[in-house]
């Protein structure tokens, strides 16, 4: 036998499970059922299309610049929020909802002219309305209450 060459062995059909057959040249193959993987992302497709259209309204009406962060923030959970919020394009002009599902934390980071447009008062109640909707289990829908509930806080961009 030269150098690479297979060797072929003999299968007994009697010998396979259901849904197994050998083919010509000595390879066995076997169906199987189809068994969806779970989904790896906390969204469904339309959730996520969903969010999307709702940070864009956002970002076209108030003329402010919306993003969510979710995943771990570690033990301090503000430094890394206002950390994130830093590397934005336009920290200044920027709105951070953060949320770490596993943590049960929620922060709203604002710039300095986003702050001026979204009080303290206004963010506490949107995030106490985000938790009261991730405590039901419903994260796309407490996240897009608490950005239209922002959203309709900041009010629309000033004329220019």
């Amino acid at each position: 036998m030269a150098t690479g060459e297979l060797t072929r062995t003999e299968v007994d059909p009697s010998t396979l499970p259901v849904g197994a057959a050998v083919t010509n040249s000595g390879r066995v193959s076997a169906a199987k059922m189809y068994e969806p993987h779970a989904p790896s992302l906390p969204f469904t497709p339309v959730q996520l299309s969903t969010l999307d259209e709702v940070l864009t309204v956002a970002g076209r009406t108030t003329g402010l610049d919306f993003s969510v962060y979710l995943g771990g923030l570690g033990p301090d959970s503000r430094a890394r929020a206002e950390e994130l919020h830093a590397s934005t394009p336009n920290p200044a002009n920027a709105v951070l909802v953060a949320v770490s599902p596993g943590e049960r934390v929620v922060e709203v980071v604002t710039g300095e002219e986003s702050h001026r447009r979204l009080d303290d008062r206004g963010c506490k109640l949107a995030v106490m309305s985000m938790i009261a909707s991730f405590k039901e289990g419903d994260l796309a829908g407490g996240l897009i209450s608490g950005l239209r509930m922002l959203t309709d806080q900041a009010g629309y961009a000033p004329r220019r």
